[in-house]
């Protein structure tokens, strides 16, 4: 992880074992950023979307605990990228001032997400995409 401001896809530890495998995540060597907030999305709907938004400072990882979805990222310049996530031994990394959207859930799927801010309705930039590219032009976060 060489910048904790970059999107990347972080494969976690695993221990394999005939008795069921184990993995997992801790600060600083796998999450770039102290945990302040832990929560998780379910009951999403198979094939539904969850409404993009962005963070103004929050930086987040996301993993797939149980099933599958595709996280859709964002960073004002035209281009999305998306990451499915099947595994729950990755995770990917989401920097703040990054629209993301969660999609293509799978059934019974579980969103894990990891944020290194408590909440906080102000740092949010939400469902608005015209606003967050007006905040990315104008380097206003």
């Amino acid at each position: 992880m060489s910048n904790s401001s970059d999107i990347k896809v972080v494969d976690l530890p695993r221990i394999e074992d005939p008795r069921g495998n184990l993995s997992f995540l801790q600060y600083p060597d796998h999450v770039p950023f102290p945990i302040e907030r832990v929560y998780w999305v379910y009951d999403v709907p198979g094939g539904a979307e969850r409404q993009g938004h962005a963070f103004r400072t929050q930086r987040e990882m996301i993993i797939a605990l149980s099933g599958a979805f595709d996280v859709v990222l964002d960073r004002g310049d035209g281009t999305e990228v998306r990451h499915h996530l099947s595994r729950s031994y990755c995770g990917v990394l989401v920097p703040p001032m990054t629209w993301r959207m969660l999609d293509n859930f799978s059934t019974n799927a579980v969103a894990l997400v990891l944020s290194s801010t408590l909440y906080d309705a102000s740092d949010y930039i939400i469902e608005d995409y015209e606003d967050f590219i007006k905040l990315v032009n104008i380097g206003n976060h």
